[in-house]
Protein backbone atom coordinates (compact mmCIF):
# COMPACT_ATOMS: atom_id res chain seq x y z
CA UNK A 1 0.00 0.00 0.00
CA UNK A 2 1.08 3.65 -0.58
CA UNK A 3 0.62 6.72 0.94
CA UNK A 4 -3.14 7.75 1.42
CA UNK A 5 -2.63 10.68 -0.73
CA UNK A 6 -1.60 8.11 -3.96
CA UNK A 7 -5.24 6.37 -3.31
CA UNK A 8 -8.16 8.13 -5.45
CA UNK A 9 -11.05 9.08 -3.34
CA UNK A 10 -13.46 8.97 -6.18
CA UNK A 11 -14.03 6.16 -8.60
CA UNK A 12 -11.92 6.42 -11.73
CA UNK A 13 -14.72 5.09 -13.60
CA UNK A 14 -17.10 7.13 -13.22
CA UNK A 15 -18.04 9.45 -16.43
CA UNK A 16 -20.63 12.55 -15.87
CA UNK A 17 -22.53 14.40 -18.72
CA UNK A 18 -22.60 17.94 -16.44
CA UNK A 19 -19.58 19.40 -18.21
CA UNK A 20 -16.16 19.28 -20.21
CA UNK A 21 -15.03 20.64 -17.04
CA UNK A 22 -15.62 17.38 -14.92
CA UNK A 23 -12.96 15.63 -16.85
CA UNK A 24 -9.47 14.73 -15.81
CA UNK A 25 -6.29 16.21 -17.68
CA UNK A 26 -5.05 14.63 -20.47
CA UNK A 27 -2.23 12.43 -19.91
CA UNK A 28 0.02 14.15 -22.53
CA UNK A 29 -1.03 17.45 -20.38
CA UNK A 30 0.31 15.75 -17.31
CA UNK A 31 3.81 14.79 -19.03
CA UNK A 32 4.49 18.13 -20.12
CA UNK A 33 4.10 19.26 -16.51
CA UNK A 34 6.15 16.76 -15.02
CA UNK A 35 9.15 17.62 -17.78
CA UNK A 36 8.65 21.46 -16.65
CA UNK A 37 8.85 20.72 -13.23
CA UNK A 38 12.84 20.10 -12.65
CA UNK A 39 15.14 22.98 -11.22
CA UNK A 40 13.60 26.35 -10.85
CA UNK A 41 12.63 29.07 -13.97
CA UNK A 42 12.08 32.87 -13.47
CA UNK A 43 8.88 33.35 -12.00
CA UNK A 44 5.88 35.48 -13.02
CA UNK A 45 6.05 34.52 -16.86
CA UNK A 46 9.64 35.42 -17.58
CA UNK A 47 10.53 31.82 -18.15
CA UNK A 48 11.29 29.86 -20.85
CA UNK A 49 8.06 27.85 -21.61
CA UNK A 50 5.78 30.95 -21.69
CA UNK A 51 8.12 32.73 -23.94
CA UNK A 52 8.61 29.21 -26.53
CA UNK A 53 4.18 29.80 -26.13
CA UNK A 54 4.14 33.14 -27.86
CA UNK A 55 5.51 31.44 -30.91
CA UNK A 56 2.89 28.57 -30.46
CA UNK A 57 -0.28 30.55 -30.47
CA UNK A 58 1.34 33.34 -33.41
CA UNK A 59 1.52 29.63 -35.15
CA UNK A 60 -2.05 29.39 -34.84
CA UNK A 61 -3.69 33.08 -34.48
CA UNK A 62 -1.00 35.23 -36.70
CA UNK A 63 1.93 36.95 -36.24
CA UNK A 64 0.42 39.84 -34.46
CA UNK A 65 -1.03 37.68 -32.19
CA UNK A 66 0.71 37.60 -28.21
CA UNK A 67 -0.74 35.64 -25.60
CA UNK A 68 -1.26 36.05 -21.82
CA UNK A 69 -2.05 33.13 -19.45
CA UNK A 70 -4.65 33.50 -17.10
CA UNK A 71 -5.84 30.88 -14.33
CA UNK A 72 -9.61 30.49 -15.04
CA UNK A 73 -12.21 31.23 -17.93
CA UNK A 74 -13.58 34.02 -16.17
CA UNK A 75 -10.33 36.05 -15.71
CA UNK A 76 -9.69 35.70 -19.08
CA UNK A 77 -13.33 37.29 -20.78
CA UNK A 78 -12.91 39.74 -17.55
CA UNK A 79 -9.48 40.74 -18.32
CA UNK A 80 -10.50 41.13 -22.15
CA UNK A 81 -12.98 43.17 -21.98
CA UNK A 82 -11.79 45.43 -19.35
CA UNK A 83 -8.35 45.91 -21.42
CA UNK A 84 -10.58 46.71 -24.37
CA UNK A 85 -12.91 49.32 -22.86
CA UNK A 86 -12.92 52.72 -20.77
CA UNK A 87 -14.94 52.73 -17.84
CA UNK A 88 -17.91 54.29 -19.45
CA UNK A 89 -17.65 51.92 -22.27
CA UNK A 90 -20.08 48.66 -22.71
CA UNK A 91 -20.17 45.50 -24.33
CA UNK A 92 -22.72 44.60 -26.43
CA UNK A 93 -23.32 40.13 -25.93
CA UNK A 94 -26.05 37.68 -26.63
CA UNK A 95 -28.79 37.33 -23.74
CA UNK A 96 -27.61 33.67 -23.20
CA UNK A 97 -23.72 34.33 -23.17
CA UNK A 98 -21.38 32.64 -20.82
CA UNK A 99 -20.74 36.41 -19.43
CA UNK A 100 -24.27 36.87 -18.67
CA UNK A 101 -25.91 34.11 -17.52
CA UNK A 102 -22.73 32.31 -15.96
CA UNK A 103 -20.05 34.26 -14.91
CA UNK A 104 -21.55 35.55 -10.81
CA UNK A 105 -21.59 38.49 -12.28
CA UNK A 106 -17.62 39.34 -12.34
CA UNK A 107 -17.80 41.41 -15.87
CA UNK A 108 -20.24 43.74 -14.05
CA UNK A 109 -18.75 43.01 -9.99
CA UNK A 110 -14.89 42.50 -10.76
CA UNK A 111 -14.72 44.28 -14.11
CA UNK A 112 -17.07 47.40 -13.54
CA UNK A 113 -18.29 46.85 -17.19
CA UNK A 114 -21.31 47.16 -18.27
CA UNK A 115 -23.37 44.76 -20.43
CA UNK A 116 -25.92 45.51 -23.40
CA UNK A 117 -27.76 42.04 -24.02
CA UNK A 118 -29.70 40.87 -27.02
CA UNK A 119 -32.22 38.45 -27.36
CA UNK A 120 -30.79 35.71 -29.90
CA UNK A 121 -32.93 32.49 -29.97
CA UNK A 122 -29.81 30.34 -31.35
CA UNK A 123 -27.00 31.67 -28.82
CA UNK A 124 -25.29 33.68 -32.00
CA UNK A 125 -25.42 37.63 -32.65
CA UNK A 126 -26.08 39.07 -36.34
CA UNK A 127 -24.89 42.05 -37.66
CA UNK A 128 -29.13 43.19 -37.52
CA UNK A 129 -28.92 41.95 -33.63
CA UNK A 130 -25.83 44.12 -32.79
CA UNK A 131 -28.30 47.01 -33.94
CA UNK A 132 -30.58 46.46 -31.09
CA UNK A 133 -28.27 48.15 -28.48
CA UNK A 134 -25.35 49.93 -30.93
CA UNK A 135 -27.05 53.38 -30.30
CA UNK A 136 -27.17 56.22 -28.06
CA UNK A 137 -23.25 57.55 -29.00
CA UNK A 138 -22.48 60.62 -27.87
CA UNK A 139 -24.84 60.03 -25.29
CA UNK A 140 -23.56 60.76 -21.89
CA UNK A 141 -26.65 59.18 -20.51
CA UNK A 142 -26.03 55.93 -22.17
CA UNK A 143 -22.59 53.87 -21.54
CA UNK A 144 -21.20 53.74 -24.73
CA UNK A 145 -21.10 50.74 -27.03
CA UNK A 146 -17.73 49.29 -27.52
CA UNK A 147 -16.84 46.09 -27.58
CA UNK A 148 -19.10 43.05 -29.39
CA UNK A 149 -18.64 39.80 -27.68
CA UNK A 150 -19.15 36.13 -29.43
CA UNK A 151 -19.41 33.12 -27.83
CA UNK A 152 -18.03 29.98 -30.12
CA UNK A 153 -18.99 27.56 -29.41
CA UNK A 154 -22.03 29.07 -28.00
CA UNK A 155 -23.51 28.71 -25.02
CA UNK A 156 -26.82 27.08 -26.93
CA UNK A 157 -24.41 24.42 -28.45
CA UNK A 158 -24.11 26.33 -31.69
CA UNK A 159 -21.24 26.68 -33.81
CA UNK A 160 -20.99 30.39 -35.66
CA UNK A 161 -19.18 29.78 -39.23
CA UNK A 162 -16.33 31.89 -40.58
CA UNK A 163 -18.62 33.92 -42.70
CA UNK A 164 -21.02 34.38 -39.83
CA UNK A 165 -18.02 36.00 -37.74
CA UNK A 166 -16.63 38.42 -40.45
CA UNK A 167 -20.25 39.52 -41.21
CA UNK A 168 -20.45 40.33 -37.53
CA UNK A 169 -16.83 42.31 -37.49
CA UNK A 170 -17.01 43.54 -40.09
CA UNK A 171 -20.71 45.30 -38.91
CA UNK A 172 -19.21 45.82 -35.84
CA UNK A 173 -15.88 47.81 -37.01
CA UNK A 174 -18.13 49.66 -38.97
CA UNK A 175 -19.78 51.50 -36.19
CA UNK A 176 -16.40 51.93 -34.03
CA UNK A 177 -17.20 48.95 -32.28
CA UNK A 178 -14.10 45.95 -30.79
CA UNK A 179 -15.04 42.33 -30.90
CA UNK A 180 -14.22 39.83 -28.29
CA UNK A 181 -14.20 36.18 -28.42
CA UNK A 182 -15.11 33.78 -25.67
CA UNK A 183 -13.44 30.62 -26.99
CA UNK A 184 -13.62 28.41 -23.95
CA UNK A 185 -14.77 25.98 -26.25
CA UNK A 186 -13.25 27.33 -29.82
CA UNK A 187 -11.23 24.39 -30.15
CA UNK A 188 -14.83 22.36 -30.52
CA UNK A 189 -15.98 24.85 -32.96
CA UNK A 190 -12.98 24.85 -35.22
CA UNK A 191 -12.75 20.72 -34.93
CA UNK A 192 -16.73 21.11 -35.40
CA UNK A 193 -16.00 23.06 -39.04
CA UNK A 194 -13.11 21.10 -39.86
CA UNK A 195 -11.08 24.50 -40.23
CA UNK A 196 -8.33 26.40 -38.53
CA UNK A 197 -8.78 28.12 -34.99
CA UNK A 198 -7.82 31.49 -37.18
CA UNK A 199 -10.20 31.14 -39.43
CA UNK A 200 -12.95 31.72 -37.09
CA UNK A 201 -10.82 34.94 -35.05
CA UNK A 202 -7.83 36.64 -36.87
CA UNK A 203 -8.95 35.73 -40.93
CA UNK A 204 -12.43 37.22 -39.49
CA UNK A 205 -11.42 40.18 -37.98
CA UNK A 206 -11.81 39.16 -34.17
CA UNK A 207 -9.35 41.83 -31.89
CA UNK A 208 -8.95 40.13 -28.94
CA UNK A 209 -9.74 36.25 -27.85
CA UNK A 210 -10.40 34.62 -24.63
CA UNK A 211 -8.82 31.15 -25.53
CA UNK A 212 -10.30 28.06 -23.52
CA UNK A 213 -7.83 24.95 -22.17
CA UNK A 214 -9.02 23.92 -19.14
CA UNK A 215 -12.40 22.13 -21.12
CA UNK A 216 -10.67 20.44 -23.87
CA UNK A 217 -7.22 18.86 -21.38
CA UNK A 218 -5.70 21.08 -19.30
CA UNK A 219 -5.37 20.43 -15.68
CA UNK A 220 -6.04 24.68 -15.54
CA UNK A 221 -5.43 27.78 -17.70
CA UNK A 222 -6.68 29.79 -19.77
CA UNK A 223 -5.24 32.88 -22.05
CA UNK A 224 -6.07 36.11 -23.33
CA UNK A 225 -4.85 36.24 -26.65
CA UNK A 226 -4.48 39.70 -28.61
CA UNK A 227 -4.74 39.17 -31.90
CA UNK A 228 -4.98 43.62 -32.57
CA UNK A 229 -2.87 45.14 -30.62
CA UNK A 230 -3.97 48.16 -30.99
CA UNK A 231 -7.36 46.53 -29.42
CA UNK A 232 -6.32 46.22 -25.59
CA UNK A 233 -4.35 48.30 -23.25
CA UNK A 234 -2.69 47.22 -20.19
CA UNK A 235 -3.17 43.57 -20.41
CA UNK A 236 -0.10 43.04 -18.34
CA UNK A 237 -1.00 45.37 -15.53
CA UNK A 238 -4.80 44.13 -15.35
CA UNK A 239 -3.89 40.77 -15.40
CA UNK A 240 -1.71 41.85 -12.04
CA UNK A 241 -4.46 43.74 -10.68
CA UNK A 242 -6.98 41.17 -11.33
CA UNK A 243 -4.73 38.22 -9.12
CA UNK A 244 -4.03 36.00 -12.22
CA UNK A 245 -0.53 36.46 -12.88
CA UNK A 246 0.51 32.68 -12.22
CA UNK A 247 4.02 33.40 -10.05
CA UNK A 248 5.19 29.52 -11.53
CA UNK A 249 3.44 29.86 -14.73
CA UNK A 250 5.66 27.45 -16.33
CA UNK A 251 3.72 25.11 -15.40
CA UNK A 252 0.50 26.71 -17.34
CA UNK A 253 2.62 27.73 -19.90
CA UNK A 254 3.94 24.29 -20.54
CA UNK A 255 0.22 22.83 -20.97
CA UNK A 256 -0.42 24.86 -23.49
CA UNK A 257 2.60 23.83 -25.41
CA UNK A 258 1.68 19.93 -25.71
CA UNK A 259 -2.03 21.17 -26.60
CA UNK A 260 -1.51 23.15 -29.32
CA UNK A 261 2.70 22.12 -30.16
CA UNK A 262 0.91 19.26 -32.11
CA UNK A 263 -2.63 18.11 -32.71
CA UNK A 264 -3.56 17.14 -29.04
CA UNK A 265 -6.43 19.74 -29.15
CA UNK A 266 -7.61 18.29 -32.34
CA UNK A 267 -8.26 15.14 -31.48
CA UNK A 268 -9.20 16.18 -27.98
CA UNK A 269 -11.78 18.53 -29.81
CA UNK A 270 -13.11 16.03 -32.36
CA UNK A 271 -13.53 13.20 -30.02
CA UNK A 272 -15.70 15.29 -28.22
CA UNK A 273 -17.66 15.95 -30.96
CA UNK A 274 -17.91 12.89 -32.12
CA UNK A 275 -19.76 12.01 -28.83
CA UNK A 276 -21.91 14.12 -29.13
CA UNK A 277 -22.93 13.38 -31.87
CA UNK A 278 -23.22 9.69 -31.06
CA UNK A 279 -25.31 10.72 -28.12
CA UNK A 280 -27.64 12.86 -29.73
CA UNK A 281 -28.43 9.65 -32.41
CA UNK A 282 -28.77 7.24 -29.61
CA UNK A 283 -31.31 9.15 -27.99
CA UNK A 284 -33.17 10.56 -31.07
CA UNK A 285 -35.35 7.47 -31.72
CA UNK A 286 -36.43 7.22 -27.69
CA UNK A 287 -40.10 7.62 -27.43
CA UNK A 288 -40.80 10.90 -25.22
CA UNK A 289 -37.67 12.51 -25.91
CA UNK A 290 -37.05 15.57 -27.93
CA UNK A 291 -33.80 17.53 -28.76
CA UNK A 292 -34.93 21.26 -29.38
CA UNK A 293 -31.09 22.17 -30.66
CA UNK A 294 -29.08 21.31 -33.55
CA UNK A 295 -26.31 19.31 -31.97
CA UNK A 296 -23.20 21.37 -33.84
CA UNK A 297 -20.14 20.16 -31.54
CA UNK A 298 -20.11 18.49 -27.85
CA UNK A 299 -23.48 19.62 -26.45
CA UNK A 300 -26.51 17.82 -26.45
CA UNK A 301 -29.87 19.77 -25.27
CA UNK A 302 -32.99 17.66 -24.45
CA UNK A 303 -36.66 17.67 -23.10
CA UNK A 304 -37.28 14.90 -20.37
CA UNK A 305 -40.10 14.43 -18.26
CA UNK A 306 -39.79 15.74 -14.96
CA UNK A 307 -39.48 12.50 -13.00
CA UNK A 308 -37.32 10.90 -15.56
CA UNK A 309 -34.82 13.84 -14.80
CA UNK A 310 -34.96 12.89 -11.55
CA UNK A 311 -34.37 9.45 -11.79
CA UNK A 312 -31.80 9.91 -14.30
CA UNK A 313 -29.97 12.28 -11.98
CA UNK A 314 -29.18 9.73 -9.43
CA UNK A 315 -27.46 7.47 -11.86
CA UNK A 316 -25.52 10.54 -13.76
CA UNK A 317 -24.59 14.00 -13.19
CA UNK A 318 -26.18 16.40 -15.58
CA UNK A 319 -27.20 19.81 -15.49
CA UNK A 320 -31.22 21.13 -16.33
CA UNK A 321 -31.01 23.75 -18.28
CA UNK A 322 -34.65 25.06 -18.28
CA UNK A 323 -36.58 23.91 -15.30
CA UNK A 324 -39.49 25.41 -16.88
CA UNK A 325 -39.98 23.23 -19.59
CA UNK A 326 -38.03 19.96 -18.36
CA UNK A 327 -34.71 21.35 -20.79
CA UNK A 328 -31.21 19.64 -19.51
CA UNK A 329 -28.13 19.73 -21.11
CA UNK A 330 -25.49 16.94 -21.45
CA UNK A 331 -22.10 17.54 -22.41
CA UNK A 332 -19.37 15.13 -24.00
CA UNK A 333 -15.52 15.66 -22.80
CA UNK A 334 -12.31 14.45 -24.50
CA UNK A 335 -12.44 11.39 -22.93
CA UNK A 336 -16.10 10.50 -23.04
CA UNK A 337 -15.98 7.06 -25.01
CA UNK A 338 -18.10 5.05 -27.10
CA UNK A 339 -19.09 3.37 -24.28
CA UNK A 340 -20.07 5.82 -22.02
CA UNK A 341 -22.28 7.09 -24.72
CA UNK A 342 -23.79 4.01 -25.20
CA UNK A 343 -24.55 3.27 -21.73
CA UNK A 344 -26.23 6.91 -20.67
CA UNK A 345 -28.50 6.45 -24.01
CA UNK A 346 -29.47 2.75 -22.56
CA UNK A 347 -30.33 4.70 -19.19
CA UNK A 348 -32.46 7.26 -20.53
CA UNK A 349 -34.46 4.74 -22.63
CA UNK A 350 -34.96 2.77 -19.33
CA UNK A 351 -36.13 5.83 -17.34
CA UNK A 352 -38.21 6.38 -20.00
CA UNK A 353 -39.79 3.20 -19.84
CA UNK A 354 -40.60 3.28 -16.34
CA UNK A 355 -43.45 4.05 -14.61
CA UNK A 356 -43.73 6.88 -12.77
CA UNK A 357 -44.29 6.30 -8.77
Amino acid sequence: MGPDFLIPRHDPQLISFASDNYAGVHPEILQAIAAANGGHQISYGDDVYTEALQDIFRRHFGERAQAWPVFNGTAANVVSLRAMTAHWEAVICAESAHINTDEGGAPEVAGGIKLLTVPAPDGKLTPELIDRQAWGFGDVHRAQPRVVSLSNTTELGTVYTPDEIAAVCSHAHDLGLLVHLDGSRLTNAAAALDVPMRALTTDAGVDVLSFGGTKIGLLYGEAVVVLNPDAARGVDYIRKTFMQLSSKMRFVSAQFEALLGGDLWLRNARQANAMGRRLAEAVRPIPGVSLPRPVEANAVFAVLPRDVVVRLQKRFRFYMWNEAVGEVRWMCAFDTTEADVDAFAAAVAEEMTTPSS
